[in-house]
């Protein structure tokens, strides 16, 4: 490519010498500098990418991208030097530039907030599909080009991965992505480059404080999203926006001077508004309000914060081009979303659960569908907390879970390079002292409440959902919640095994 035109994207550029040949390649990883390349240094929570220019040029870069000046010499070397304010930033409209924009060929919609991205952007792909045929999908659990399916790494992945993968969609015949955005990948500006033509928020409740540090922060990153599409000159950008949470409101309020904002929940007053409701072991149904007509909603996703999600989902899809009618009969087939609210055992009518809640209001919103479902029977909830993550929350975890729980039994999580008896001992006071209990090894715990629950409970898995492994200190291992499950049943009766309530999308 033009190296002229690729930093003519860069806002402020000061662009010192000139290069003989086109570069070669584009990286922000020092390990990868090729002869020829472009070297972007990139300032990381770990290592900052200024410290390996030296490096980066003897390896033969012929461009930098960096925050300091040009060094003397540098031109006399036959190097291009290009300073800007932001090497995060530039890195992201590089890489977007480097694979022909690809966000302005697809219809990218972006979903963040707390809870409920994962099962959003897995609905609204799902709509895509149906509709279009072909669709992309970036998150928490799998990355989809529109060829095939992998694990994810990163819920949001870093800008030269995202823009591959994005370029990628495009040449597979894509016309769509729906995509999982963090906060985090936000306030690294991991996503510059990419023009949203829509964005949902779900809601905020307290999560990731260990890196934003305060809850007004927290809601300042999940804005950018929404300021940062008003600002790219997208035709009808849209933000969807969830008006039953206080952040939700205050948001749409703060958007609407300056974009398109389409509201939903069960207030009144929102675009897309959910009248009176039937949840079951068997799915929910709703009447939805648009437009000022009635439309009947089936899905087979359980639970009220379900209900959110779908309508997150249909009023995204709508505000993709999606014709309302096709997005609701999509919905009555969506696929069941890995390891949310999936139910993973059924046997002598004791119903488990695996689901990803981690924060206190995903925990509390978990517990309180599973009381509404198993309303004669008694409630088994086990859950920990992610060491070296936000510490503030784990007696909050705890409190949540004993609201609508008749036995918590706390148990790991990924305790990472925490003591996990210390965790633990920090959820504890959450929790009244006749619904505690404590079993470390979580294979353990998890065995222990299948053991103990009788005819008509419900035991909830929380925490790890899709996960396939625990983070310890010296090692990560293999572990799955609903193999534990699975293996429990095996090992009682062979002939009794656990039965998947539906094969999940996705997996063989």
């Amino acid at each position: 490519m033009n190296s002229k035109k690729l930093f003519s994207v860069l806002p402020g550029a000061i662009v010192t010498g000139k290069l003989s040949k086109p570069l070669t390649a584009l990286t922000d990883d020092s390990r990868r500098v090729s002869p020829g390349c472009c070297f972007v240094a990139v300032k990381g929570t770990q290592f900052d990418g200024h410290s390996a220019i030296d490096n980066a040029i003897a390896a033969g870069a012929k461009a930098i991208v960096a925050e300091t000046p040009c060094p003397a010499g540098a031109e006399a070397a036959g190097l291009c030097w290009v300073q800007v304010k932001d090497t995060h930033l530039a890195n992201g409209l590089l890489m977007s530039a480097w694979n022909d924009t690809p966000s302005d060929r697809l219809i990218v919609l972006g979903v963040t907030g707390t809870n409920g991205k994962t099962t959003i952007s897995y609905l609204t792909n799902a709509i895509f599909r149906a509709a279009w045929q072909k669709a992309g999908l970036i998150g928490t659990i799998l990355y989809d080009n529109g060829a095939g399916r992998v694990p994810s790494h990163n819920t949001t992945p870093g800008c030269a991965e995202l823009q591959r993968m994005l370029a990628d969609m495009v040449k597979n015949g894509c016309r769509a992505c729906a995509m999982e955005v963090s906060s985090h990948a936000l306030h690294q500006q991991r996503t510059a480059g990419c023009n949203f033509r829509v964005g949902i928020f779900t809601n905020l409740t307290q999560d990731h404080l260990d890196y934003h540090g305060t809850m007004e922060e927290y809601y300042e990153a999940k804005k950018l999203l929404f300021t940062r599409m008003a600002e790219s000159g997208v035709p009808k950008a849209t933000a969807v926006i969830n008006v039953d949470d206080e952040y939700g409101r205050r948001l749409a309020e703060e958007l609407r001077p300056i974009m398109r904002v389409r509201t939903f929940g069960t207030a009144k007053d929102a675009d897309f508004c959910a009248e009176p409701r039937i949840v079951s072991l068997k799915g929910s149904q709703y009447e939805l309000r648009y437009q000022q007509k009635i439309y009947l909603v089936r899905t087979p996703l359980i639970g009220e914060f379900n209900l959110s999600n779908s309508l997150a989902a249909l009023a995204g899809a709508v505000a993709a081009g999606i014709n309302i009618r096709d997005a609701i009969a999509c919905l009555a087939q969506s696929p069941q979303v890995p390891g949310r609210m999936e139910l993973v055992s059924s046997v002598n009518n004791v119903q488990c659960f695996v689901d990803y809640a981690h924060t206190p209001d995903a925990v509390e919103n978990v517990c309180r569908t599973m009381k509404q479902l198993c309303r004669q029977g008694r409630v088994f909830t086990v859950f920990g907390c992610g060491g070296d993550r936000d510490k503030t929350k784990r007696p909050l975890m705890g409190e949540a879970a004993a609201r609508y729980s008749d036995v918590c039994i706390v148990t790991s999580d990924n305790p990472r390079t925490e003591d996990p008896e210390q965790i633990i001992d920090e959820v504890m006071p959450g929790i009244p002292k006749e619904k505690q209990h404590r079993i470390t090894d979580r294979e353990e715990a998890i065995r222990a409440a299948l053991q103990n629950a009788r005819p008509g409970d419900c035991v909830l898995i929380a925490g790890k959902g899709h996960e396939n492994y625990q983070i310890f200190a010296d090692e990560t291992i293999t572990f799955s919640d609903s193999a534990v499950v699975q293996k429990y049943y095996e090992e009682k009766n062979p002939e009794g095994r656990s039965v998947p309530s539906r094969k999940p999308e996705g997996k063989k």
